[in-house]
C-alpha cells in the first residue's frame, strides 16, 4: 500500500536532479509548496529514503511541505572514490541552502539527525535566514569530529566499530548488503526494546536499491569527511526556534549531548525519547514526535 497524504490518495512524490557547487544532488518533494517547507537531513552513512514515506505522509497530512535529499556519496546524488571524499560538512550546508534556492524557498523548517544535525547547526550559524525553526536529533553541539571533552563519549561497544578495519561485504551481492547494513546498525538501537528486524531490513533494502552501484561510498565515506572550522561556540548566536530530541539510550552521543546542546541554543526546547538510542525516530515514537514536530513547524 502507497503512504497517503492524509487526505484523499497516496501521496505524490516529485524527484529533482538539482546540479550545484559542481556536484548533482537527488532530492524528493512531497506535499503542497505553497505550506511551509521541512528540509530533513539525514544521518551519516544513510540517504533520504531513511527518512520513511510513511513519516512524510504524516508531516503532509500536517500541511507541511517536505523536501528530502540525498547528500553527496549518498542515494542518488554524486559520489566520489570510497575513502577518498572531497568535501567538508560546509559543504554541505551550501548545498541544501542550494537545494531550497532551486526549489525558491526563502525559508525552511530544518530537521537534522546525527550527522544531518550538525549541518543543521551549520545552517542556523552560517545561513541564519534561511532557517525558520531547528530541529536537532541524535546530535552534538558542533561538529562530529570536534573534540567535546566536557561530554562523555560513545560507549565501548560502539568507539570498538571505528576501531577495528572492516572489509564489508561483496557490494556487488545485495542480499549479503542488506544483512550489513542491517548488522551496523543494531549497536546503535536502544537496548530496552526488540530490535525492528523488519524495519531495519526494509530500510536497508531502499538505502541499496536508490544508492545502487554507490552503496559502498555511502556506507564508507560520510564518515571520513572534514568537519571544518569549530563551531560550538558560536551556537549563543542561534536565533532560529530551536527544538533537541535526543535518545534516553543513545549509545554514540550519550543523554548528556543533547542536554547540552539545547543549554547553548538560546530557548531550546529539550525532548528526551525513551527507549531510543542513535537512531532516526523510531517508529514507536512517532504519535509524540510527528505532533511535536508540526506544532513546532508552525512557528516563525
Amino acid at each position: 500500500m502507497s503512504p497517503t497524504n492524509g487526505t484523499d490518495g497516496p501521496m505524490e512524490l516529485t524527484e529533482w536532479k538539482i546540479k550545484t557547487n559542481g556536484v548533482e544532488l537527488a532530492a524528493t518533494t512531497a506535499g503542497d509548496p505553497a505550506d511551509p517547507a521541512v528540509l530533513l537531513l539525514h544521518g551519516a552513512g544513510q540517504s533520504s529514503v531513511a527518512w520513511e514515506d510513511e513519516f512524510v505522509a504524516r508531516l503532509v497530512a500536517g500541511r507541511r511541505y517536505v523536501i528530502r535529499t540525498d547528500s553527496r556519496d549518498t542515494g542518488g546524488s554524486t559520489s566520489s572514490s570510497v575513502g577518498a571524499p572531497t568535501y567538508a560538512l560546509p559543504d554541505l550546508a551550501a548545498d541544501a541552502v542550494a537545494v531550497l534556492d532551486w526549489l525558491g524557498i526563502d525559508q525552511a523548517h530544518v530537521v537534522g539527525m546525527s550527522q544531518g544535525g550538525a549541518v543543521a547547526q551549520l545552517l542556523a550559524v552560517n545561513h541564519p535566514g534561511r532557517v525558520a525553526t531547528l530541529t536537532l536529533s541524535g546530535a552534538t553541539p558542533g561538529g562530529p569530529g570536534h573534540q567535546n571533552p566536557d561530554l562523555p563519549p560513545p560507549t565501548d561497544e560502539i568507539r570498538a566499530l571505528f576501531e577495528v578495519e572492516d572489509p564489508g561485504p561483496d557490494w556487488s551481492d545485495r542480499a549479503a548488503v542488506v544483512e550489513y547494513l542491517i548488522d551496523i546498525e543494531r549497536p546503535f538501537a536502544a537496548s530496552s526494546r526488540p530490535f525492528d528486524e523488519a524495519g531495519m531490513r526494509a530500510s536497508a533494502e531502499r538505502a541499496v536499491d536508490r544508492a545502487g552501484d554507490s552503496i559502498a561510498a555511502q556506507v564508507a565515506n560520510p564518515f571520513m569527511v572534514g568537519v571544518g572550522p569549530e563551531w560550538r561556540s558560536r551556537l549563543g548566536g542561534i536565533t532560529a526556534p530551536t527544538l533537541v530530541l535526543h535518545g534516553v539510550e543513545d549509545p554514540m552521543f550519550p543523554y548528556d549531548h543533547g542536554v547540552a546542546l539545547a543549554k547553548e541554543i538560546p530557548g531550546a526546547r529539550l525532548i528526551a525519547l525513551e527507549g531510543v538510542g542513535h537512531e532516526l525516530f523510531p517508529r514507536h515514537t512517532w504519535d509524540l514526535v510527528v505532533p511535536i514536530l508540526i506544532e513546532h513547524t508552525a512557528k516563525s
